[in-house]
């Protein structure tokens, strides 16, 4: 069955297919809209024209040149407390390092995704995890838990574009953020201690740059209309129909918009009529790289810009109902490494629109 729902529904399963894209009767219950509208009225999904956070409290790690033994090496340091939350946990190593820390005395709590099938494929790391030692819950089930980020000892917070499915580490781009800015931990781990109490959360920004789904829509458009003369793009998906607006918009007004992508012909319609608008489309064979992150750079040089690096892929659900969390950045050390990693994808794509 898993090879069938991988196949029908691309490499990562549910969580980065159209059948988010309100196709499905649960994808937009009342509730999560209603949440959705009241975040934006309250101003969490604001314009971030740059992060509040110094050059000191940001680092990045481009998969999958750094591997995921910075993980490993996080997770076995920790003193007090491990919070993770995860879309796919299906990496023995990982369940390992974790099950040490547990019996080790550290708090190791695990919130993984339960929606369209995921149950099922998490449910072997869940089990191993909680004879472990380790405290384990699976997200509501009416609601997608795609977000990946892991939270270490209260001061560190890594926020990842990447699921942790160790089959898939070798052959996809990815990208981690180390944030140590205590305003955006202290948030991540609010959020996430009513997640694993199965409570409403409130999602703050922290410093001002997280980006938090349900209602993350607006702040990366604002991102995409902040950007004059430069906007580079990395997705997954591209399923959304104000994303795929703004990107246009951009183009229209003689921003110079760079997509770049893996070829899926489930998203060969939109790609077509972003390459009509103006947009400079790339796309690369899986064979190359699978780019499975989740990128938008804008106006970024040598000098500077604005970064979005996070788990929120270009769809209806995962910006207005999924549970997703990403950053904006303008710490340049992160801005060049992904501006970088980008323009050196979109030069190994091929323009085939």
């Amino acid at each position: 069955m898993r090879a069938t729902f991988v196949k029908s529904f691309g490499r990562y399963a549910a969580s980065d297919t159209s059948i988010r894209e309100g196709r499905h009767p649960r994808l937009a219950p009342l509730a999560l809209s209603m949440l959705a509208v009241a975040l934006v009225s309250l101003g969490v999904a604001a314009s971030h024209a740059s992060a509040a956070a110094s050059p000191s409290q940001l680092s990045t790690f481009v998969e999958p040149a750094a591997g995921f033994g910075f993980l490993g090496h996080a997770i076995l340091g920790a003193k007090h407390t491990i919070d993770l939350s995860m879309y796919e946990l299906e990496d023995p190593t990982i369940e390992s390092e974790l099950v040490t820390s547990a019996r080790a005395g550290v708090d190791v709590r695990v919130v993984l995704d339960s929606e369209y099938g995921i149950a099922s494929d998490n449910e072997p790391a869940a089990t191993t995890l909680e004879r472990g030692g380790a405290h384990v819950v699976f997200a509501p089930d009416d609601q997608i838990f795609h977000a990946k980020y892991l939270v270490i000892d209260g001061t560190s917070l890594y926020i990842g574009t990447a699921n942790f499915q160790a089959r898939y580490y070798s052959s996809t781009r990815d990208f981690w953020i180390l944030d140590r800015n205590h305003a955006d931990i202290a948030a991540a781990q609010a959020t996430f201690s009513a997640d694993f109490a199965h409570r409403s959360a409130a999602l703050s920004t922290g410093s001002g740059d997280l980006i938090w789904s349900p209602g993350s829509t607006n702040a990366l458009v604002d991102l995409i209309q902040s950007a004059k003369r430069s906007l580079l793009v990395e997705n997954e998906e591209m399923d959304s129909y104000t994303i795929e607006s703004a990107l246009e918009a951009d183009a229209n007004r003689g921003v110079d918009v760079e997509v770049v992508m893996t070829y899926d012909s489930e998203w060969h319609s939109a790609l077509s009529e972003l390459a009509s608008a103006g947009v400079h489309v790339h796309t690369l064979k899986e064979s190359q790289v699978y780019i499975h992150a989740k990128v938008i750079c804008a106006d970024c040089t040598r000098s500077g810009g604005t970064v979005f690096v996070g788990s929120e892929n270009f769809s209806t659900s995962s910006l207005d109902y999924n549970r997703e969390l990403g950053v904006i950045t303008a710490v340049t050390a992160v801005v060049n490494t992904v501006r970088d990693t980008v323009e050196g994808d979109y030069a190994q794509g091929t323009a085939k629109f």
